[in-house]
This record gives C-alpha cells, sequence and structure tokens, in this order.
C-alpha cells in the first residue's frame, strides 16, 4: 500500500475548477518532485490534501493516507494528521513564523502538540530539532525571535518545526525560493540528510528543476491543473517526451559553452475558467495537430516508467490514441 494515494481529486472556487483530476502516488520513503510554472496546481494539490483551502473551495475525489481518507475528513481528523503524519513547509518563512513569539518556543509547542512532552522536556527536544536542521549556538538563540535570524535560518526553523512531530511525510513547498544560492544548496543538502536520518518521504514543491534533480528519484510534471508528464528523475532528465516539459529545460540558463540566448516557451498559462478546447498547451505548443485542439490527451504509458498526457510526445513518430470522450473548441464533451 502506498504511503499517499491520490486519485482523481479536482478543486474548484466558487464554480472555477483549477484541479482536473490528479492521480498521484506516494511511497514510503520516496521523494516526488511536482514541478511547473505559477499557477499550476501544485501547491493546491497538498493543501486540498490537508484541508487548507478556504470554504469557497469544493474538492472531489480521493486522498488516502494509508486506509485513511483525507477528502471529507473531520476538522479533529485532519488535525490528527497535520504535522504528526504529513508536514508542510510554505514558500515564506517570515510570513509563517509568529514574529512576537521567541522562535525556540514556537518549535517547543509544536512538540506538546504533537508529542505531548511539556516544560524542559519540550524545550530540550526543540533545541535538538534547532540543533538537527544547523542552527548555531541553539541554547542560546532558543530565546531568539524570528527577525534576529537570517531568511536561510528561519527556513530550517520551519523545518525544525515540521520535524516536531516525526511526520511520515514532508511536503516542501518551494522551501528556497527566496534565498540565495549558497543557502539553498545548505537548505536542499539539509532535506536530504534528514530524510536519510529519518526514513520519511517529501514531497518537493518546485520550478527549480535542478533542485528536484538534487532531491528526488521520481517528477510529476504539471500544467494548468493537469499532470502532464510523469517518470524517473533520471528518464526525465535524459528525454523529456511531453513538449511543455521540453519547454521548461529549454528555459534553463546554461553556464557551460558559448553565451546563447535562453528559449522561453511562447505565451502564459491560461486562467481557470478559460482553458481552450482540447489540450491546454497546444496554443503554446509547436507540436500540435487538429486532434490537440479539438480533444483532450489523457496521461498514457509511453513505455518504462513514464506517462505522458500527449497525443504527440517528443521522439515518436506515432499518435496517442484519441480518448472516447472529446472536448470540443466549444467546452462541450461528446462521446
Amino acid at each position: 500500500m502506498p504511503l499517499v494515494e491520490v486519485s482523481n481529486l479536482t478543486v474548484a472556487f466558487s464554480g472555477t475548477q483549477v484541479l482536473h483530476g490528479i492521480d498521484l502516488t506516494i511511497e514510503k520513503g520516496e521523494a516526488v518532485g511536482l514541478v511547473g510554472e505559477s499557477g499550476c496546481g501544485k501547491s493546491v494539490t497538498w493543501l486540498a490534501a490537508l484541508g487548507l483551502l478556504p470554504g469557497k473551495a469544493t474538492v472531489g475525489g480521493s486522498v488516502r493516507l494509508g486506509d485513511q481518507q483525507l477528502v471529507g475528513a473531520s476538522r479533529t481528523a485532519l488535525e490528527n494528521v497535520r504535522g504528526s503524519r504529513i508536514a508542510m513547509i510554505f514558500q515564506d518563512p517570515s510570513s509563517s513564523l509568529n514574529p512576537v513569539i521567541r522562535a525556540g518556543r514556537q518549535i517547543a509547542e509544536a512538540v506538546e502538540l504533537h508529542r505531548g512532552l511539556t516544560g524542559k522536556a519540550a524545550s530540550f527536544e526543540a533545541i535538538r530539532l534547532m540543533e538537527l536542521v544547523g542552527i548555531p549556538d541553539a541554547v542560546r538563540r532558543f530565546d531568539n525571535f524570528p527577525h534576529e535570524f537570517s531568511g536561510g535560518q528561519n527556513q530550517r526553523l520551519m523545518i525544525a518545526m515540521a520535524l516536531s512531530g516525526n511526520p511520515d511525510l514532508l511536503v516542501a513547498d518551494e522551501p528556497t525560493t527566496a534565498l540565495d544560492a549558497t543557502i539553498q544548496a545548505q537548505i536542499l543538502d539539509l532535506l536530504i540528510s534528514i530524510r536519510a536520518e529519518t526514513g520519511m518521504a517529501i514531497v518537493f514543491i518546485s520550478h527549480d528543476l535542478g533542485a528536484v534533480s538534487q532531491v528526488c528519484e521520481r517528477v510529476c510534471v504539471m500544467y494548468a491543473g493537469r499532470v502532464v508528464e510523469k517518470c524517473s528523475t533520471e528518464t526525465l532528465f535524459r528525454q523529456p517526451r511531453h513538449p511543455y516539459t521540453r519547454g521548461l529545460f529549454d528555459a534553463i540558463p546554461r553556464l557551460d559553452g558559448g553565451r546563447e540566448r535562453m528559449v522561453p516557451i511562447p505565451g502564459t498559462v491560461p486562467q481557470p475558467g478559460r482553458l481552450p478546447g482540447g489540450c491546454a498547451f497546444a496554443p503554446r505548443c509547436g507540436h500540435t495537430s487538429e486532434l490537440c485542439h479539438n480533444s483532450l490527451p489523457q496521461l498514457v504509458s509511453l513505455g518504462d516508467d513514464r506517462a505522458a498526457a500527449c497525443f504527440h510526445p517528443i521522439g515518436d513518430s506515432t499518435i496517442v490514441p484519441a480518448p472516447h470522450t472529446v472536448q470540443t473548441k466549444q467546452g462541450v464533451t461528446v462521446s
């Protein structure tokens, strides 16, 4: 049984659908990357799984943590999962830490909540976690406020707080976005070492393919609320098959060789509720046919460990058969 199994997960805000049937499995102890441009649904997927979306959100499908169903679970059941079974590190630690409570005390509160320790025992465990994530002189800095730490150290504090409940899965949502390159590398090394030490699984959400390659064994590429390609990291970096994935690689700046202009993906991600008929990436793609504009490609196996949602995968002269149901340009689904 997978640690987490996401099946046909859908999310709509006030009637506008933003996730369109996400299927994803996380095995015990593995690291999986979710990549894609901003707005593709990476973070929403896990906020929905943990019941952290606002009340106007409508969530459908299934998210199973072992044999426990999270979609539609009670508030009490979800509170018992958050932190103790699945912990999440958010993008901006400065907005997640309380600026008027001492940093060590915030970690100690998480220890008290998830582990049942109190008083000095909780404080000693908080100091141990601060040392684990590389906060120097943790005993003295226990009483410092968040503004007295650097941005990288605040991110380490968030990781320490996430580890306070010994979670089975750590969801790291863009944990290196606001950090410089040296601190980014330190945070990535920290996640790798903590995973090796604790055996927890990691979901690493990022638009940085280089960071994903260091942390993850498997990658899911998302676009416009759908998974468009998934496979092992090694396979993806050897030969991306979906045109969108290829576009992400082409837009990465290169440090070797001469100076070359980066190749951007033309256009922009379509807004939810304004998706084109057929493949959502078709207006930005250079590998389209009439089929792409009229039919919605499904995620199908391309052999080995790879699946892609594309009628014309790169490096393949064949055309993936169209599904039995077809979405027309007017948005009407017919058989």
